[in-house]
């Protein structure tokens, strides 16, 4: 509590200072000119190749500082056949230990298009998504405090099952039940982990979900579950009815009141439409959205920075 009245306190101080320096029309500039805290979606190959290839560590890490990323969101599920974290962990333990080494949290990352995740609220895949949590849950219980995972961010999309848009009642209060066990798990365990999903931002417009007694919409219950919140909030502008701050809003004001964190996350991947993603805008646009954002959201306590989807493309940005 101290911590996140001291955060907002810093915040708005900043704000109030370039206001006083500057004046409005700078204010997004100045405030972008100290970057909030910035997360990295690493999935299956690149995190992979980490692993087998402790020679690229040095120009990776190098890289992920100049970008300003704090926190890396490291793949940590079987993948072509492999389930490296349960068979190899001394792989995950010498990356993870350099990766605090050099400065970054590392969160384990779960779920996968090609396994198909979506499925894994459904009853009879329950034992496979536990089994996958377990494996983080195991791996952080057998390693010493420098090889543990920070975090777990847990990226399963129940809206990508067929029947979703006939179903969604039944399929929202099925991920609300797969969310619950997963931190009844970590309470179980001990770990004080920090747990939450990437969520699209429009769970807020999913309203009147009864689960547990208690009816809101279905971003409010998963907050309530979760320590935090990615918010998959995919636009390349920032203002709007239809910008990253307006869709970035509810969850924010909500955790503001329940004391939970937001991370905001964007995209770089070559994807439509168009306005979903930053691919092809080059860098610097990327980073003047972001700037307007920041000076947005770090009026609000909860804001715990950006996460960006992810390293391949994000790279192939930045190098252009």
């Amino acid at each position: 509590m101290l911590f996140g009245l001291v955060r907002s306190s810093m915040r708005w101080w900043g704000v109030l200072l370039c206001i006083a320096q500057f004046g409005i029309a700078d204010l997004c500039a100045a405030v972008a000119a100290t970057p909030a805290a910035r997360a990295l979606w690493v999935w299956e190959d690149d995190t992979f190749q980490l692993l087998d290839r402790e020679d690229q560590w040095d120009e990776t890490f190098s890289f992920l500082a100049h970008q300003n990323i704090t926190t890396v969101y490291l793949y940590a599920d079987r993948s072509r056949k492999r389930n490296i974290i349960r068979d190899e962990p001394g792989k995950y333990r010498r990356l993870i230990a350099a990766l605090h080494g050099r400065g970054f949290k590392v969160y384990a990352l779960l779920g996968s298009i090609y396994l198909n995740t979506q499925e894994y609220i459904l009853p009879w895949r329950r034992a496979t998504a536990t089994a996958m949590f377990k494996n983080v849950l195991r791996y952080n219980a057998g390693s010493v405090e420098l090889e543990r995972f920070d975090g777990v961010n847990v990226d399963i999309e129940p809206y990508l099952l067929d029947d979703w848009s006939t179903k969604r009642t039944l399929r929202a209060i099925q991920y609300l039940d797969l969310a619950a066990e997963f931190m009844r798990l970590k309470r179980q365990s001990g770990d004080a982990l920090a747990v939450g999903p990437a969520m699209p931002f429009w769970f807020d417009g999913i309203d009147n979900i009864t689960w547990r007694g208690k009816r809101q919409r279905l971003s409010d219950h998963a907050q309530d579950i979760y320590d935090y919140v990615a918010i998959m909030d995919y636009r390349n502008f920032a203002q709007g009815s239809d910008g990253m701050i307006s869709h970035a809003l509810d969850e924010l004001e909500y955790a503001d009141r329940t004391g939970k964190a937001v991370v905001i996350g964007v995209e770089t991947l070559d994807t439509e439409p168009r306005k979903v993603t930053f691919y092809g805008m080059g860098q610097d646009a990327m980073e003047q959205q972001l700037g307007i954002a920041a000076a947005e959201f770090s009026a609000h306590p909860s804001f715990a920075g950006f996460a960006i989807h992810h390293l391949a493309p994000y790279r192939d940005m930045v190098d252009s």
